[in-house]
């Protein structure tokens, strides 16, 4: 199930959210001082591309830097790209088929805002030590714990 809604996904919304991430990730290596900016939306384009089956995970030792980066975000990148998930998911919850991506789109709105601080791990590898922040998961998967394991 989650190939065939990761398959959904790339097609519908997956590879124009991606690109937009890569835009982003682009220009903020041109200007070199946000660097950390563009390495974090490169690790959101490929989540972005196919996100079933994959969490995100708060670090553990995410520090203050963390804090002021996803500030920065918050401001400069976060709020535009919010918009673009709304939008599309928005577009998406109009078809019956779409609701579940349409559901998806908004759960990556918390990562969209506050990249910084977060990894994004494929569901049950989740590190010991992190939490779960949240998970785009497909029917027939259930949550235990902080992972997230296939149903039997």
């Amino acid at each position: 199930m989650r190939f065939i809604l990761n398959v959904i996904w790339l097609l519908f919304a997956g590879l124009w959210l991606a690109l937009g991430y890569a835009l982003l990730g682009i220009v903020a290596f041109l200007l070199i001082v946000t660097i950390p900016f563009g390495v974090a939306s490169f690790r959101m384009a490929n989540y972005a591309l196919w996100p079933f089956g994959r969490t995100v995970v708060a670090k553990p030792d995410a520090g203050a830097g963390s804090v002021v980066g996803n500030i920065i975000w918050l401001v400069i990148a976060g709020i535009p790209i919010v918009a673009g998930h709304l939008s599309t998911a928005a577009a998406q919850a109009v078809t019956i088929i779409g609701i579940p991506l349409a559901i998806a789109n908004i759960k990556m709105i918390p990562i969209s805002l506050f990249p910084f601080g977060k990894e994004i791990v494929p569901v049950g590898a989740v590190p010991p030590g992190y939490t779960a922040v949240h998970t785009v998961v497909s029917e027939g998967d259930r949550l235990s714990g902080s992972a997230v394991q296939r149903a039997r």
